[in-house]
């Protein structure tokens, strides 16, 4: 599959109940992140594979975030390639941010998204 033909969405197309899988490491993580949202860093992703099936529905779609999309992008991927459904979330958090969408942070953290 080419990144090109990988299924993607604004952050507006994105279901108040939907499933959030956040990518981004620890640190991006405790700054900010979508409420709700599942987060297993990209780098530690494949071992802990079992943690997003457990929490998604058998056909429920997985909305893949990370700050601007890219490392999104390759999770979204292969999680399709395991026959997932996955999209990437265009623009990431700092789409997700921008457009308004409710955040919660850790309350030590500064604000950097």
């Amino acid at each position: 599959m080419e990144f090109g033909q990988l299924p993607q969405v604004d952050v507006a197309s994105v279901p108040q109940d939907a499933l959030l899988l956040d990518v981004r490491e620890d640190d991006e993580w405790e700054a900010g992140r979508a409420e709700g949202a599942l987060h297993i860093p990209m780098s530690e992703f494949v071992g802990r594979l079992g943690e997003l099936t457990e929490r998604a529905g058998e056909n429920e779609r997985i909305y893949v975030l990370c700050r601007v999309g890219g490392r999104s992008a390759q999770v979204t991927q292969y999680l399709r390639q395991q026959g997932v459904d996955a999209v990437n979330v265009d623009g990431g958090m700092l789409a997700w941010e921008a457009a308004g969408r409710p955040l919660t942070a850790d309350a030590d953290s500064a604000h950097v998204l």
